[in-house]
């Protein structure tokens, strides 16, 4: 997982996502500020924040999502700063995203995705089958109130930002996509194994 620089309370934190746990780190010191044990191994999913918190999960060999406090101190496992957890339904490849309240992430490498309440944990929707999709590797993007999601097998479906499930467009590209979507302005670029997509109005 590539780590996360936050600034909290005027300094600079490093929170790493790890193999059965996660650690934060001072970056001008290298002090370890907190820690929380309770991902699973293999960590690859990055850590997104929002809220006061940060969320970090792991989907290989089993599966754990956490939402803690910035502000934790010491070791936080089994403690009011983890905020929520759950053991279900955690991307194994791709990272998630953070929209406003909602969380939205992938299931193992499957394409199948849910939506949490990113303050509480309240699920949304779980485990949806995002129809067309073969596999999954690239995280979720949110923009202009959708969010895109592109599959291993080149289809690119895009639903609306919102804690109902609801398809907009599902579009088929005849190249692998194993790249996460970029958004720069009102331009959408796709990266496959043979080209470079921009997808842009007009």
């Amino acid at each position: 997982a590539t780590p996360l620089v936050v600034e909290v309370g005027g300094k600079l934190q490093a929170v790493v996502p790890a193999s059965h746990a996660t650690r934060c780190y001072d970056t001008a010191t290298g002090a370890l500020v907190w820690e929380a044990a309770g991902l699973t191994s293999n960590v690859i999913p990055s850590p997104v924040t929002g809220h006061g918190l940060v969320y970090v999960m792991s989907g290989y060999q089993g599966n754990s999502i956490q939402a803690i406090k910035l502000t934790a101190q010491g070791d936080v496992t089994e403690k009011d700063a983890i905020v929520w957890s759950t053991r279900k339904s955690a991307p194994y490849v791709a990272s998630p995203v953070l929209s406003g309240e909602r969380l939205y992430m992938s299931k193992g490498t499957d394409a199948y995705l849910s939506c949490l309440n990113a303050r509480t944990g309240e699920v949304y929707y779980q485990d949806q089958t995002l129809e067309g999709l073969r596999g999954l590797y690239a995280s979720p993007v949110a923009a202009n109130g959708h969010v895109y999601i592109a599959g291993r097998n080149g289809t690119v479906v895009v639903i609306k930002d919102a804690t109902k499930y609801e398809v907009v467009a599902t579009n088929q590209l005849d190249d692998p996509i194993d790249a996460s979507p970029v958004v720069v302005g009102r331009e959408l670029y796709l990266r496959g194994h043979d080209y470079l997509y921009c997808i842009a109005e007009g």
